[in-house]
């Protein structure tokens, strides 16, 4: 299963790309985090594999994230011409799937953040919630651009019950 989304965000990229990049950041807008650590490298970087632990109503799904791309790898004074990327490769029980988000900007002060995931299940009861949902998948990629805007734009916070 396939699928893009993609918000404007009333910042310029480069604070974008530094708020997305930052680990402490995580729990503020992704709904359910728990744990994000690193088991090898360095938060963000490269080849750095993570363990990731979300909480989905009484199930915790624990994950591992493998950061596949990230240019470029200074997000301080990125040329206006560059494109910024973080690509990431997640591997759960019975599942794996592949993020591509891309910040461009839209405008001096407005950055478009569009993001394709990619998403391939082993087990077969996730095969079928992939297909009797698949726009869940899609909603909820949907969601967490929604809630990063509402953090980086006005400081929400997930935690604390705001939509």
């Amino acid at each position: 299963m396939r699928y893009a989304n993609s918000i404007e965000i009333d910042l310029p990229r480069e604070k974008v790309a530094q708020l997305l990049a930052d680990p402490a950041h995580l729990p503020k807008w992704l709904r359910g985090m728990v744990l994000h650590e690193p088991v090898n490298g360095e938060h963000g970087q490269v080849g750095t594999t993570s363990r990731v632990v979300l909480q989905a109503g009484k199930r915790q799904l624990e994950l591992t994230e493998t950061v596949t791309r990230r240019e470029p790898a200074d997000l301080h004074g990125i040329p206006k011409d560059v494109v910024v990327h973080f690509d990431r490769e997640t591997v759960g029980a019975g599942m794996w799937s592949v993020v591509r988000d891309r910040l461009t900007e839209a405008g001096p002060e407005t950055t478009r953040w569009e993001s394709e995931s990619e998403f391939r299940f082993s087990s077969p009861l996730m095969r079928l919630v992939g297909l009797l949902m698949p726009g869940a998948f899609r909603k909820q990629s949907q969601q967490h651009m929604q809630d990063f805007k509402a953090f980086a734009e006005q400081g929400k916070d997930v935690r604390e019950g705001t939509d």
